[in-house]
């Protein structure tokens, strides 16, 4: 019995690969290296062997797992990446100012003079 789970492109010509397989009588979790190159296509020695067993203690190591541990300092900084306040535009920053302007004509019409 073997069924692939799934697989991440590693590299141009390596691919990680999950499946469980029966291997020697035992059923288990493989995650293991295939290659394809003009070399040689297949699996590679480098990878792993959970058996079902132990299968349960790994899923739990796995789940346990913060995701936001896994995040990249790059897209950390992204998230936490202050937002910049929109420019104001001349005629807003004109119009501001032509609004202090006015108000303070009227204050000076309410204040009495000394």
């Amino acid at each position: 019995m073997e069924k692939d789970i799934g697989k991440i492109k590693k590299n141009d010509t390596t691919d990680i690969v999950v499946r469980l397989d029966d291997f020697g009588g035992r059923k288990g979790l493989t995650i293991r290296e295939f290659v394809t190159s003009e070399r040689y296509n297949g699996f590679t020695k480098s990878g792993v062997r959970i058996l079902g067993p132990d299968f349960l203690k790994f899923r739990d190591m796995i789940n346990s797992v913060n995701l936001a541990d896994m995040k990249d300092e790059e897209e950390t900084a992204k998230i936490n990446k202050p937002v910049a306040k929109p420019q104001k535009t001349l005629s807003e920053t004109t119009s501001k100012k032509q609004e202090v302007s006015d108000s303070d004509d009227e204050l000076d019409d309410e204040m009495p003079d000394y």
